[in-house]
């Protein structure tokens, strides 16, 4: 999948717009969209965001499997090594698995009316705000995310004091960024 931020700008012809609805009806339910609203961006955290999410995960299990095959090969454990690398390959697969799960279910959509964020495998988390409640926006950089060029934005609404929702490990979130202002500021 693209990577890059679909966006429309009044502009841009109609099949352009046509590709966006399309792309959006195959990411969200169908009803969370409102009759007229022009999709402005359709975004999902970068691909790398699988492997990000859980990297902790992922060295503490790689970790354990080699520590697992050291005392397999001293006989300390009565494993032999193929079972100790095929479990360990075995776990970190489906921490992967749940990754890319997570990184499915997420999905970014800033509207002329609206912004959603979507996210959730089990339980399914759905943030929308209407475009005037919006008061603060903040782009955030995490070390790992500064390492992958990757970065956070946060939507702060009217009377909150805190992030209530963020855009994560987005691919190049500057520009996102600047077209979320953009965005604020023409239709609020």
């Amino acid at each position: 999948m693209d990577e890059r931020p679909c966006h429309h700008h009044a502009e841009a012809d109609r099949l352009d717009e046509e590709c966006l609805r399309a792309r959006a009806s195959a990411m969200l339910p169908e009803e969370l969209l409102q009759s007229g609203e022009i999709i402005i961006l359709l975004v999902k955290p970068s691909i790398l965001f699988v492997v990000l999410s859980g990297l902790g995960t992922l060295i503490a299990l790689a970790g354990l499997t080699a520590a697992a095959l050291a005392l397999a090969e001293y006989g300390i454990l009565q494993i032999s090594r193929l079972d100790v690398a095929l479990t360990g390959m075995a776990l970190i697969g489906l921490r992967l698995g749940w990754g890319f799960l997570e990184w499915l279910s997420r999905v970014y959509v800033l509207t002329d009316r609206r912004v959603i964020r979507v996210k959730g495998v089990l339980r399914i988390s759905v943030f929308e705000a209407p475009l005037r409640r919006v008061q603060h926006t903040v782009t955030m950089f995490g070390l790992l995310e500064r390492l992958a060029g990757l970065g956070t934005i946060g939507f702060t609404t009217a009377g909150t004091y805190t992030i209530e929702a963020t855009w994560e490990m987005l691919a190049r979130p500057l520009e996102v960024h600047r077209i979320v202002i953009q965005t604020l500021n023409r239709y609020r």
